[in-house]
């Protein structure tokens, strides 16, 4: 099982005029202890601390890469929700873009804030957080006067009922150990009757190679696995986790957190796009999907 289509990084925009936004300093790390090896891939076990701990040193390693390579298929303030390209002022998943006005925002696993940086166009009152500190450098590289906080979507610093929407494309889920944990923190910092969009690798896809071409279209893994996928380095540490749900297991997760699903979402692959992203192609769009969205509420 290769790796989920990392939140890109844009062209060089102007900096901000207005005031810093807020930006929490992650815990020390060593930006050089996991290079001059060629990391393991493999399938183990990997506690909540270890996949925070390991992702968190990923992202802070690669965003410059990640952002440089994915930058122009997202753009700086789009809100784009996956590979396929589906757009969130088409989509409309969060709202009528009408409606966002004066709507205070969580984006969670917001990488560069594209996401924010367009919510914040419509007249939302969005925050920013990601795990990374890294990532969230690049969000100041680009600009905005957006809040941006570095945290674990697991202990959100926020206080209960501060939100009126939530939002993360490929951000977070795939990559905690206890995604409940998560979406029971988004439901305690929404307003009753809040809503919570998500989208994630669409479960199937763990099934297949992460090849974009006819190699990627032959079942080679059980779906029912659930054995995390892990990359480590040569003292057995990981350096990156991501984490499997089949499509049960997320509308379970769902539930038992206190959300009610409101619409799963399986975008097709549009005519358009004939971008290559990791093992999101249109060959392989046309026949499988590769993003699921999760729209939920709670009551």
């Amino acid at each position: 099982m290769g790796t989920l289509p990392r939140r890109p990084l844009r062209r060089a925009g102007r900096k901000s005029t207005t005031r810093e936004p807020i930006i929490q300093e992650p815990e020390a790390y060593d930006p050089q202890r996991s290079e001059g090896f060629e990391p393991e891939a493999t399938r183990r076990e990997a506690s909540v601390t270890e996949s925070s701990r390991a992702n968190r040193g990923w992202w802070d390693r690669n965003a410059d890469e990640y952002q440089s390579e994915h930058g122009g298929f997202l753009g700086d303030d789009r809100f784009v929700w996956g590979p396929e390209g589906l757009d969130e002022a088409e989509a409309e998943l969060l709202g009528p873009p009408a409606e966002l006005k004066g709507r205070q925002i969580l984006e969670i696993g917001a990488g560069a804030a594209q996401c924010a940086r367009w919510l914040a166009a419509q007249g939302a009152r969005p925050v920013a957080l990601d795990l990374s500190h890294r990532q969230l450098q690049h969000a100041l590289r680009i600009g905005g006067a957006l809040p941006l906080v570095c945290a674990d979507a697991g202990a959100l610093p926020f206080a209960d009922g501060s939100f009126d929407l939530a939002c993360s494309a490929y951000g977070a889920l795939p990559f905690v150990a206890d995604p409940r944990l998560v979406l029971r923190e988004v439901r305690r910092v929404l307003r009753p009757g809040g809503r919570f969009v998500f989208s994630v690798t669409h479960p199937i896809r763990w099934a297949f190679p992460d090849e974009p071409g006819p190699e990627g279209l032959s079942v080679s893994a059980s779906y029912f696995d659930r054995t995390p996928y892990v990359e480590q380095d040569e003292r057995g540490h990981a350096v990156y986790v991501e984490h499997h749900r089949t499509l049960g297991d997320r509308v379970r997760d769902i539930v038992a957190s206190g959300f009610r699903l409101v619409d799963l979402v399986e975008p097709e692959w549009p005519a358009w796009n004939t971008a290559e992203w990791g093992g999101w192609s249109p060959l392989r769009g046309n026949l499988i999907p590769g993003t699921a969205i999760f729209v939920c509420e709670r009551d």
